[in-house]
C-alpha cells in the first residue's frame, strides 16, 4: 500500500477538497492532513486563524455528506466522503505492513490507554506512542514544547491529533515545522471511536449518508446545535454561493 504522488483537488466552497483514493496521496516530506465538514466550514467563516489553519493544510479530506453534495450542487463535481476514520485505519493498515509507528497527541490517560490495548490486537506491527495534554482552551508555551518534545522524541511516522476542533487544526498549523514526523492528521473524535468510548454510527447510516444522524441520536444535547443550526447556517451559505455564482 505505497503512497504515489498523485493529488486531486477540487475547489470547494474556496477549499481545495482532496478527490482521489487515500491511495494517491502526494508524497511530501511532511504531510498536514485535516478534514472539513458542514459544521468546521461554518465555523472557519466565523474563526479567521481556523480558516487559514484549514486552507495551510496539503490535503484536506472531504468528511461529511454536506460538503459532497455542496460540491455536486456547485460544481456538479462528484466526491466521495472520507471521514477522519476512514484515514486513520487507512495509515493503521499501511504501518502494519511496514512496522511503522504512530503517536496519538490528545484524548485523556484512559482513552489513551484503551487505544493501545485494541491497536495492540489489531495492528501488532504498529508501534504505539502517545501523550495526553492539559484539558484547556489555550496552552502555554510551556505545554506547547513539552507535547513537541514528546513527540519528537518518539519520532512517528504518523502524528493523530485529537483535540477538538478547531483546537486540534490551530495547533498542528502552527507547530508543523517543529515536529519530526511525516504525516500530521488532526481527526478529533476518532480517538474516541477507536478506544470504544464513543459508539460511530455504523456502516448502514454511513452508507446512506446519514452518520450525521446517527450522531444526532445517540449525543442529542451535544450534537444538536452542530447539526441542525449549522446545517441551516451552511445550506445559507450554499444559496449564497450558488447565486453569486450564477450573477
Amino acid at each position: 500500500m505505497m503512497l504515489t504522488e498523485v493529488d486531486s483537488k477540487v475547489l470547494c466552497l474556496g477549499y481545495p477538497i482532496y478527490n482521489s483514493s487515500l491511495d494517491n496521496l502526494p508524497l511530501k516530506s511532511k504531510l498536514l492532513v485535516n478534514t472539513i465538514n458542514q459544521y468546521s466550514y461554518c465555523i472557519a467563516e466565523e474563526d479567521a486563524e481556523f480558516k487559514k489553519a484549514l486552507l495551510g493544510s496539503d490535503v484536506i479530506l472531504p468528511d461529511g455528506i454536506g460538503i459532497t453534495l455542496a460540491a455536486k450542487w456547485l460544481n456538479g463535481t462528484s466526491i466521495k466522503k472520507i471521514a477522519g476514520a476512514d484515514f486513520h485505519e487507512f495509515q493503521l493498515k499501511r504501518l502494519n505492513e511496514i512496522n511503522g509507528s504512530c503517536f496519538y497527541l490528545g484524548a485523556s490517560n484512559e482513552t489513551l490507554a484503551k487505544i493501545e490495548k485494541r491497536l495492540k490486537n489489531e495492528y501488532p506491527n504498529v508501534i504505539f506512542g502517545s501523550y495526553s495534554p492539559p484539558f484547556k482552551a489555550q496552552f502555554t508555551e510551556e505545554e506547547n514544547l513539552r507535547m513537541i518534545e514528546a513527540v519528537n522524541s518518539f519520532n512517528p511516522d504518523v502524528l493523530f491529533v485529537g483535540m477538538t476542533a478547531p483546537k486540534q487544526e490551530k495547533w498542528s498549523y502552527a507547530h508543523k515545522d517543529q515536529l519530526n514526523v511525516k504525516v500530521i492528521c488532526c481527526i478529533g473524535a476518532v480517538f474516541d471511536f477507536y478506544a470504544g468510548t464513543v459508539d460511530r454510527p455504523g456502516k448502514i447510516w454511513r452508507s446512506f449518508g446519514l452518520e450525521w444522524f446517527g450522531r444526532l441520536i445517540k449525543e442529542p444535547k451535544r450534537m444538536s446545535k452542530r447539526y441542525l443550526f449549522y446545517g441551516v447556517v451552511f445550506a445559507k451559505h450554499l444559496v449564497d454561493a450558488k447565486f453569486s455564482k450564477v450573477s
